[in-house]
């Protein structure tokens, strides 16, 4: 199992002080990631922070959402990730993404966990409740 896996935090999202999530294990034992009790919890949080990158942060596409997740000075190959997940799952890396284009953004979320923790055909029903209870 991959460290995301066994934390059930599918994209991997770093703790932050002061941050506490719906679902969060209330033993953290890895210092740099969050643990959650299930993977919904973990998938959650990601459509979160994507919900805040889209209505907040005014990032407006596939390109600028993966540069400030995975952004190119914390060592990432950022280029490459956006060209992957633009490939898995169909979506152009300028096309415009709004917090309502549900499909895209489970698709974008499916995509990252792969990339991120090897996590492949995570249920969809899964993500789409993820989805929901990120509302």
């Amino acid at each position: 199992m991959t460290r995301g896996q066994r934390n059930h935090n599918p994209l991997n999202i770093r703790r932050e002080s002061g941050t506490h999530w719906l679902g969060q294990s209330r033993q953290q034992r890895d210092k740099e990631f969050v643990q959650f009790e299930a993977d919904l919890f973990g998938l959650r949080a990601a459509f979160r922070i994507l919900r805040s990158y889209l209505t907040v942060h005014d990032l407006q596409t596939l390109r600028q959402v993966i540069y400030r997740w995975a952004p190119p000075e914390d060592g990432n190959a950022t280029r490459t990730y956006v060209e992957l997940v633009a490939e898995y799952t169909g979506i152009s890396p300028d096309a415009l993404l709004r917090w309502s284009d549900k499909q895209k953004l489970i698709s974008i979320v499916k995509a990252m966990a792969w990339i991120e923790s090897r996590m492949e055909n995570i249920d969809n029903g899964l993500l789409d409740q993820a989805y929901e209870l990120a509302r």
